[in-house]
Formats: structure tokens, C-alpha cells, sequence
């Protein structure tokens, strides 16, 4: 067993709660721009909405919902995209006493009505007529819903005018009465099995987070430094940024609209982003296809080597030497700050969590100028719990424990955390609770290793470990990763649990598909069906899949694998909106796949 903790940098007081920095901020920079939204009716342009203005917006929403009859401690819904209104609604229901339950806005029909009834939501606010009808649907399932708002109907213009009727003196003694440890918010996890547990969060549990998080990030977490929101609010991590823009007097901006993120990110020029490793490996994937189709996979592969070359020497005593200092600036000029330009050209930061990204995408960003800061946390753990740092970075560790928490890795490798950042427990689930909490450590369910200095290197999920039929342990990330950021592929499941050896369910990227079809002197409408079986296609895929297997033990090794005809989603039911694999969904779908791989 080994442990390693870090002091708290700020203690949060029994009587605050997420709403001070609001507040604080209308009072000590009023005119500061907190947040840049679109121009209503005008989405092609913006305008910057300041800390007071937020905050007086804040203060009429809530009033909107106190003059609805929403109780302290009540729990209200919130199902929408990324936008200004989720974070000014998130806030305004904090304002109002009242608890925040996030709802994806892809959520099925099914999940909507056990999140409602299980938080024992009085009231909702959703975004869209989808979701309006989504909820419909399933009123008759919800008999404590009595209120639901929609946001582009204008009904939070509605609220603010029906708020007019109560005294702004009735939103202070609200906000006056919420305690550090009074519920904030149930968060409702995703769930790669079963039904989505939810994960009840205390104002301390947050406010504790954030607070120590942003003096350790000072990269990141400044006035003056700004970013652009794509990732789903109802996901812990999305929201922890929010929060954290808030605290530290950042600007922030939301996207939802994910195919027009290139643009909008040149527009806005953030100073840093947040994202999963997926699309770090998508913007990689395609800057070396674009090159590859301009002729310049040459030049790319060895701007792509010289990148990682000159991190990894940034790690050693005596730095990048002459030759690969010269061979930097000669690809900073031709591929690197193309690069830099897609993100804005501002951007020197990132922070990527929820999957490991992998030593060499975090080696060859920081080498093309963006350092990807690798953190890691679950929804229990409000989420972050550990980061890499400014002045303390690893690449391919999730960094160390961040202040005012303890991480344990117990003998059989399962990582355990404590600290003020551990939820309270699951909603109406005693029994989860009682398995997940032991004496204020949060049982993580992951594996992984500490080293001597406090750096934690994630190996794998606890219930994902396979068992082969001859006994042998084997820990599918491992194998995963790096054959999912081959620019080829998509995403990549290893089974073999139980069975006689290891073997792969492989996808295809379907942005990559046209370029390799076109490499092969093939026809662009030749479908992944068609081609499933081809040498060509199959041996490429072998070729990754033998780089993996140069990382385990000849037992642990795939031996076996198939390429399915499409590739996993959110919509088939096989990813969380997390972009998780949904390991019991694809073994269930793909049963025959998998059966056949045994059979031959």
C-alpha cells in the first residue's frame, strides 16, 4: 500500500456556499467580463455580459422561482446543451436555495423519468422542444413535477418577470440560509452498467475543489484568462470549469454545436480549453491526414517526432540540444502554429480527463506548444482529485494529488481518495453507499500506482479487469489506448473474459475512412462493410494492434479481432455522453461477433 497526500490550500467556511464568488465579483470588479454570449437572434455575434450583470441576472431568475413556489432544498432539473442560460439557471436555482440535477440533453426517455423521480425533482428547465417532448412523454411517471420551463420558448424571460413581485432582500436571506454542507447538487453518473446512480454533492464538496485547484493552476485560473466551453454541462468535470471561471474572474464563452467548434475557437482566441482525450486525438488524427492528402506525410511525421523529441528532452537535465532546437523552430514555422491557429492561436493549455490520453499525444502537444495538463477524478470526487501541474508535470501520470486530498493505492492496486471533495453518498442507495465509503475514503473502483513523488498512473478499471480462462489478469486500457489513437481508429473494446485468449472489437473513424479509401485507389462510397475483410485494411490494424501488444505479456496479448461495420455511439446506446465504452451494451450487441472470434 502506498499514500500520499497534500495540505489544503484553502479551508471553505461552515457558512459559504457556490454563489459567494458571484457576488464577490459584482462588488469588487462589477465591471469585469465574466461571460461572452451569443447576441439574442443573432447568434453570429456576441456579447460580453459583466460580473454584475450576471449576478443581477442570477438574482432575477431566482426571484422567477422563489415566485414559483421552488422551496429551499428543492431539486430542479436542468436539461440543455452548453449554453450561457444553463450556467445563469444553474446559479439562480443555487441563489434560490434550491439544488441543481443536470440532465443530459441526449438522454433517453427512460433515463430523464428515473433522474426526475429519483432526485424527486419538483420543477425542470429544459432547453428545446425535444426535450419538452422527451419529458411529456413520461409526465405521467413524475407525480412531484408540478413546474417545467423551456428555455427557448422564452419562458426564463416568464420567470424573471413573474420575480418581479418579490423583493430581492427574499433572494440575500435564500442565499444567507445555504450552508457549506447543504446539497448543491445530484449528479447523476452516466453508468457503464445499470442504472445511473446519483452522486449527491455538498456546496463544501465543490467549493473545497475549485477553491484549491485554481492557486496550484495559475495557467489556467487567472483574471485575464479565458475559454471555450464544448463539453456537456450535466458531465462533473464541464461544471467544475464553470465554477472555476467564476471563482478565479476568468471569461468564459459556451459552444454546443461541436462541428463549428474550429471556427468559434479562432473567434473567441481562448487562453485554454477542456477536453476529453478523444478529441485531442481527433485533432490529431486530422492534421495528419490533411497532410497526408496534400502530399506532406513526410513533413508531418517528422514535425510529429520532433515534437515529441523536444518534450521529452524538456524532461531531462540537459534540455533539447542545438540540433533539435533548430529542427523545433523550423517546424514551429511550417506545422506547429497551424496548429496553435485552430485553437485560436492564444492557447498554451489544455486539460484533458475522463480517459487516459497517452504519453505520446501529451508528449507531442507540449511539443507543438499546448501542454496538455492530464488530471484525474469521478463525479464522487466533485470531480478533480489529482492534476499535473504548471511546476509539477508528468506526462502519462494523471499528476499528483491536489491540495487537501489524500490518494491510497491499496495492495491489489484499487485507488482510494479522501478529502472535503468526497461526495455524501448516493441518492436513495444505502447499500452503494456503504460499498463505495469506508471511513471517509471514496472507493474509485480504478487501479493504479504511485510513485515516490505523488504521481498517480491510472491502469485500469477494478470490474474491467478480464480473467482468462486460464486464470490470467488482464486490464483492457492497457491494449485500448494506444490502439484507439491510431488515426485509423475509433474505438477498440478487448474481451476474452473467461475465455480462451484475448481478442478486439475494432471501429473505423469514419472521418479517416475516405482517406485511406482514397490512398487505396478505392472508390469514396465503399463502405466499411464492404471492406472489413480486406488484407489491406486488416493488416494495418494487425500493425497497431502488434505495437500494443509489445506492452503486456504474451498471455495478455490479442491474438484475435474483428472489424465491426460501424462504429459506436451515444445513439445505439453504446457510449456514455462521456464518450465511456459501455462495456456490456457492445458485448450484448455484438454477441455474434464475438462468439464467431471463439469459434474459428
Amino acid at each position: 500500500m502506498r499514500e500520499f497526500s497534500v495540505p489544503p490550500v484553502v479551508s471553505v467556511g461552515d457558512a459559504a456556499n457556490l454563489t459567494d464568488p458571484v457576488w464577490d465579483n459584482a462588488e469588487t470588479a462589477p465591471d469585469f467580463v465574466q461571460f461572452v454570449r451569443p447576441v439574442p437572434g443573432r447568434t453570429d455575434d456576441w456579447e460580453d455580459v459583466t460580473c454584475r450583470q450576471f449576478r443581477d441576472e442570477v438574482i432575477a431568475v431566482a426571484r422567477g422561482l422563489v415566485a414559483a413556489g421552488i422551496e429551499p432544498g428543492a431539486r430542479v432539473g436542468l436539461m440543455s446543451k452548453t449554453r450561457y442560460e444553463w450556467t445563469l439557471v444553474d446559479y439562480a436555482i443555487w441563489a434560490a436555495g434550491a439544488v441543481t440535477v443536470p440532465i443530459y440533453e441526449t438522454s433517453s426517455a427512460d433515463q430523464v423519468a428515473w433522474i426526475l423521480a429519483d432526485s424527486g425533482a419538483t420543477a425542470c428547465v429544459v432547453e428545446s422542444n425535444n426535450n419538452a417532448l422527451c419529458l411529456t412523454g413520461v409526465r405521467d411517471r413524475l407525480p412531484d413535477l408540478e413546474r417545467v420551463w423551456q428555455i427557448d420558448a422564452g419562458d426564463l424571460d416568464r420567470l424573471r418577470s413573474d420575480g418581479a413581485a418579490v423583493d430581492p432582500a427574499d433572494i440575500d436571506a435564500r442565499r444567507a440560509g445555504v450552508r457549506a454542507d447543504d446539497l448543491a447538487t445530484i449528479i447523476y453518473t452516466s453508468g457503464t452498467t445499470g442504472r445511473p446512480k446519483g452522486c449527491e454533492l455538498t456546496h463544501r464538496n465543490m467549493y473545497s475543489d475549485i477553491a484549491n485547484a485554481v492557486p496550484v493552476l495559475p495557467n489556467l485560473f487567472h483574471e485575464g484568462a479565458s475559454t471555450l466551453l464544448f463539453l456537456p454541462l450535466a458531465h462533473s468535470f464541464a461544471r467544475l470549469i464553470q465554477i472555476g471561471v467564476v471563482a478565479a474572474r476568468a471569461t468564459m464563452a459556451h459552444s454546443s454545436d461541436t462541428k463549428n467548434l474550429v471556427p468559434e475557437l479562432q473567434r473567441f482566441r481562448p487562453t485554454f480549453v477542456l477536453s476529453v482525450p478523444r478529441v485531442f486525438e481527433k485533432v490529431y488524427n486530422g492534421a495528419a491526414q490533411k497532410a497526408q492528402a496534400e502530399g506532406k506525410g513526410k513533413i508531418f511525421a517528422a514535425a510529429e517526432q520532433t515534437a515529441v523529441a523536444w518534450s521529452e528532452a524538456l524532461d531531462s537535465p540537459s534540455g533539447p540540444g542545438l540540433r533539435l532546437r533548430l529542427r523545433h523552430q523550423v517546424f514551429d514555422r511550417l506545422v506547429y502554429r497551424r496548429l496553435r491557429a485552430a485553437l485560436g492561436g492564444r492557447c498554451r493549455a489544455a486539460i484533458s480527463g475522463g480517459a487516459p490520453l497517452g504519453a505520446r499525444l501529451g508528449h507531442f502537444f507540449r511539443g507543438v506548444g499546448i501542454t496538455v495538463q492530464e488530471g484525474y477524478g469521478l463525479t464522487e470526487t466533485s470531480p478533480a482529485a489529482a492534476a499535473n501541474l504548471p511546476d509539477a508535470t508528468r506526462i502519462g501520470t494523471v499528476g499528483r494529488p491536489l491540495p487537501g486530498v489524500t490518494i491510497r493505492v491499496e495492495n491489489d492496486g484499487e485507488i482510494l481518495i479522501k478529502g472535503d471533495l468526497v461526495f455524501r453518498g448516493y441518492r436513495n442507495n444505502p447499500e452503494a453507499t456503504a460499498e463505495a465509503l469506508d471511513d471517509g475514503w471514496f472507493r474509485t473502483g480504478d487501479l493504479g500506482r504511485l510513485d515516490s513523488d505523488g504521481f498517480l498512473t491510472i491502469t485500469g478499471r477494478k470490474k474491467e479487469i478480464i480473467v482468462t480462462a486460464g486464470g490470467k489478469n488482464v486490464a483492457p486500457a492497457v491494449l485500448e489506448d494506444p490502439i484507439r489513437a491510431h488515426p485509423l481508429v475509433s474505438q477498440c473494446m478487448v474481451v476474452g473474459d473467461r475465455r480462451p485468449f484475448v481478442a478486439a472489437l475494432v471501429t473505423i473513424d469514419e472521418e479517416a475512412w475516405p482517406g485511406w479509401l482514397a490512398g487505396h485507389g478505392l472508390a469514396e462510397s465503399t463502405s466499411v462493410a464492404d471492406m472489413r475483410d480486406d488484407e489491406a485494411l486488416r493488416a494495418e490494424i494487425q500493425q497497431v494492434i502488434d505495437e500494443a501488444n509489445r506492452a503486456v505479456s504474451r498471455a495478455e496479448a490479442i491474438k484475435a479481432f474483428r472489424i465491426l461495420d460501424r462504429d459506436f455511439s451515444e445513439a445505439t446506446g453504446e457510449l456514455t455522453p462521456s464518450l465511456k465504452i459501455k462495456r456490456n451494451v457492445v458485448q450484448e450487441t455484438h454477441a455474434a461477433e464475438i462468439a464467431d472470434i471463439y469459434e474459428h
